[in-house]
């Protein structure tokens, strides 16, 4: 077994939150997870097809930085493993899901399926099934802000992009150079590196010669943060101050959250590669679990109220798939349709 790096610990008697601000990550991280429970048995019955790739275990990373965030105005650009990030920017659980089943209904008109989630409606960028692709698109969106507010006087373009991605692109090119330009031009995004270990079935200390990703900031300049990615109110924190310094001008934030992917890279994955001792020992530390401990002991909620959210969401997941089960697949007449920006 890999030793394992010691995790960033975070003071949560540093911060104070609201009852109403603790519900919505809760609620938020259970909507990912009972999400991706049922996206799974969806899978096996044969109702989904090709690569499905879950989120489950790394709900502290997408709700505590996207929470942190203007819904339906700031931006934000997923990767492959993009449902959650999709439900985190407000993008209906229905829609999600008929995405996932390819019908007409779906966020992307059941074009994208699984790795390619998009919503103009929600400032979803995407989610991009080749690593680190997201990564430009991202950059040029809060080039676009800047640009849109400095140089043609627009006062109301100060969104802040989030852009995420995992330990394996962050030896591509494309994390170096936009980096690079971000810190350039000031740029108001978040580049928000998912380290779950595993670059499929490559360990991430085996593939790249300085494994602390967030030491790879100060190189060009910029702030550089490491947090515990599976404790959602050390990520919210570091969210909110990356946010507000973006907002103010003053330029991007890389944050290494510190994770872990509760199953396999993908559905197809029989996850044998990972250490049964590695696997115990993040699975003691499920975000949700921990967050609902703090929650109860702060006396923030208590036992019935969070159960009572687990069932709403459980209703809101089960009408998901009975609207995306009923829903029409796109028609053959339409197969030339979305593919110029005119339409």
């Amino acid at each position: 077994m890999i030793q394992e790096r010691t995790l960033p610990t975070f003071d949560t008697n540093s911060i104070k939150i609201s009852q109403e601000e603790g519900l919505i990550l809760y609620e938020d991280m259970v909507l990912g997870r009972l999400f991706e429970d049922k996206c799974a048995e969806m899978y096996y019955r044969g109702k989904m097809f090709g690569f499905v790739h879950l989120y489950n275990g790394q709900e502290a990373v997408s709700s505590g930085v996207i929470k942190a965030m203007r819904q339906d105005e700031d931006f934000v650009c997923s990767t492959y493993r993009d449902h959650v990030h999709a439900l985190s920017a407000g993008v209906p659980a229905r829609e999600v899901m008929a995405e996932l089943f390819g019908k007409a209904t779906g966020c992307s008109k059941g074009r994208g399926g699984s790795m390619h989630m998009f919503s103009a409606e929600h400032n979803l960028l995407g989610g991009y099934a080749f690593v680190a692709e997201g990564i430009p698109v991202a950059t040029g969106a809060a080039f676009q802000s800047k640009y849109r507010r400095e140089s043609m006087g627009n006062e109301a373009a100060d969104q802040v992009t989030a852009c995420f991605f995992g330990d394996g692109a962050c030896n591509n090119g494309q994390f170096f150079e936009c980096l690079n330009m971000a810190t350039l031009w000031k740029l108001p995004i978040i580049y928000v590196v998912e380290n779950n270990k595993w670059a499929i079935g490559m360990a991430h200390e085996r593939a790249t010669s300085e494994p602390e990703i967030y030491k790879k900031a100060h190189a060009f300049g910029m702030v550089g943060v490491e947090v515990d990615g599976m404790d959602v109110l050390a990520v919210h924190s570091a969210a909110q101050e990356a946010v507000a310094r973006a907002r103010a001008g003053e330029g991007p934030t890389l944050i290494e959250a510190l994770t872990y992917r509760f199953r396999g890279h993908s559905l197809a994955d029989p996850d044998e590669l990972r250490d049964k001792e590695e696997k115990e020992y993040w699975f003691s530390r499920d975000p949700i679990k921990q967050f609902t401990a703090y929650l109860t002991e702060n006396n923030l909620a208590d036992v019935a109220e969070l159960e009572a959210i687990d069932q709403k969401i459980e209703k809101l997941i089960a009408e998901a798939v009975e609207f995306a089960t009923g829903s029409p697949e796109p028609g053959a007449d339409e197969l030339y349709r979305y593919i110029f920006a005119e339409d």
